[in-house]
């Protein structure tokens, strides 16, 4: 299950940590963000144990929406051993998601 992560770990777990991370930037309130719930939460079993997939509310941790310029919601990052690899912003099928993760993040 994709987890909701604040800035405490986002630091920890994604831009100190070696290994690969999705992690999509939503708010409640925002209609496409929740279209693309479900499609997150696919992605998050289907890559479990291989991508860190989690989200960050951007009204609860603004300090991480604004280091990042997230301007637009939903927007995706992808991270590969703490550094950002790829953005994408906008609800996509989960086939595009599938495809950025093997070429961006394995």
């Amino acid at each position: 299950m994709a987890r909701e992560i604040d800035s405490k770990e986002f630091t920890a777990e994604v831009l100190n940590g070696s290994g690969s991370a999705l992690i999509d930037f939503w708010a409640p309130w925002c209609g496409p963000c929740r279209m693309l719930g479900p499609i997150i939460e696919n992605l998050s079993h289907k890559y479990e144990g291989k991508v860190l997939v989690a989200k960050v509310n951007v009204d609860n941790s603004p300090d991480l929406a604004a280091k990042f310029g997230i301007s637009s919601i939903p927007t995706i990052l992808f991270f590969k051993e703490g550094k950002m690899v790829h953005s994408a912003v906008g609800v996509m099928p989960e086939t595009e998601f599938d495809t950025m993760i093997k070429e961006k993040l394995l």
